[in-house]
């Protein structure tokens, strides 16, 4: 059975925006290794087009981190299994499976038949998913960076929880790994 995670760096004021900060080269390669590891990720459409950026080939242009690192997420986020849950996307790239009717249902069956560890993308459908008790674990990778708005890591939800874990990642984050209570 696999374990459906909900983890993204998050600002200390609780939002979460991949424009307003990245990760330094380190936590960047514990998100590449992770990304390797998976089972495959769910993601809601925002996110899923966020993210489709590593389909094509931009992330060339891209001077936050160094080619081979960039190169290596390519190469992992393109290899992974992605099952994309939305009611207004007709289609979705390569590796990918849209999810448009019954999302909840197909999501409990993947749990069920894989193992390992499936990602979920995104902060309502971790929501949506949290409140249905589908959730497994929230990893926060907490970062010094202060937003002052954008979209929750909490869309939504206030589950209740309690801490299982707690470590430093990279150059600047803790990770803080959560169980539903």
């Amino acid at each position: 059975m696999a374990k459906l995670i909900f983890g993204m760096n998050v600002s200390l004021d609780g939002f979460v925006d991949h424009d307003a900060f990245a990760p330094g080269p380190a936590l960047f390669q514990h998100f590449i290794e992770q990304t390797n590891d998976l089972a495959g990720s769910i993601y809601g459409r925002g996110l899923y087009e966020v993210m489709r950026y590593w389909d094509g080939d931009d992330w060339n242009q891209d001077d936050r981190q160094g080619a081979a690192q960039l190169q290596a997420f390519a190469q992992a986020w393109r290899r992974q299994p992605k099952w994309v849950a939305s009611r207004s996307l007709k289609s979705v790239g390569p590796n990918a499976t849209l999810i448009s009717d019954d999302y909840v249902a197909e999501i409990k069956r993947l749990k069920t038949d894989l193992d390992g560890r499936i990602d979920v993308g995104g902060p309502k459908l971790a929501a949506s998913l949290g409140k249905l008790g589908l959730i497994d674990e929230y990893q926060l990778f907490v970062r010094p960076v202060v937003l002052g708005g954008g979209a929750r890591y909490f869309a939504d939800s206030k589950p209740a929880l309690r801490l299982i874990a707690s470590d430093h990642v990279g150059e600047d984050a803790v990770r803080l790994t959560y169980a539903p209570a």
